[in-house]
């Protein structure tokens, strides 16, 4: 079978329902599980193998001494199930985990679209030492996507990717939220997460 020891696999299972989108830290996961790391790490493969799970490695491109994190991060393939595990009832658009969720479900959109458009684009993260973060980065570093679940984008939601722009010069920059309208703020696109979909389905974007 895939694996013998279920009950060390259940409890990874539920530990990873709180740990999924964020940095992976793979020793943490296996004390709380009861196993060693290379088995979390035989866990996860798992996941990805009966696509469960996707993993989303770090940004690497001229990584600067800035640039930190060698974890990656691991989604589940659903956004529901992320929550039952969680055990979160979101009934409100606002706070962090509203915030997750969202995050989550724009990035199950961007995969389906590349299955879809058999669009072989690469997807990853940006992090800093500062703890800067860049949600998406698509492409080898031509589209940066920020998601937030805001219905008001302010200045602090920009540091982030104005710092990635100056550092890489993608393309094109985006902040994904609930704003009603389209906008510009300098090279960032402030976008609704409506029609960042459909631009992105109409293969605007990519």
């Amino acid at each position: 079978g895939l694996t013998r020891n279920i009950p060390a696999f259940s409890r990874f299972f539920d530990a990873f329902g709180y740990s999924h989108g964020e940095l992976t830290n793979y020793s943490n996961i296996a004390r709380d599980c009861g196993v060693d790391s290379k088995t979390v790490k035989e866990y996860y493969q798992i996941l990805i193998d009966t696509l469960l799970a996707v993993r989303i490695d770090p940004f690497k491109k001229r990584q600067s001494r800035k640039i930190i994190t060698k974890a990656p991060k691991y989604y589940l393939f659903d956004v529901g199930v992320a929550n039952y595990l969680r055990k979160q009832h979101l009934e409100e658009e606002r706070g962090e985990e509203f915030g997750r969720a969202f995050e989550h479900f724009l990035l199950m959109e961007i995969l389906a679209y590349k299955a879809y458009s058999d669009k072989n684009f690469e997807i990853n993260f940006w992090r800093t030492k500062t703890g800067l973060e860049v949600d998406f980065i698509l492409s080898g570093g031509e589209i940066a996507v920020e998601i937030k679940g805001a219905n008001r984008i302010d200045k602090r939601d920009f540091y982030a990717l104005e710092a990635f722009t100056e550092e890489y010069l993608p393309k094109r920059n985006f902040i994904v939220c609930n704003e009603k309208d389209k906008r510009l703020h300098g090279k960032i696109e402030i976008i609704p997460w409506s029609i960042f979909l459909q631009e992105l389905w109409a293969g605007d974007i990519l």
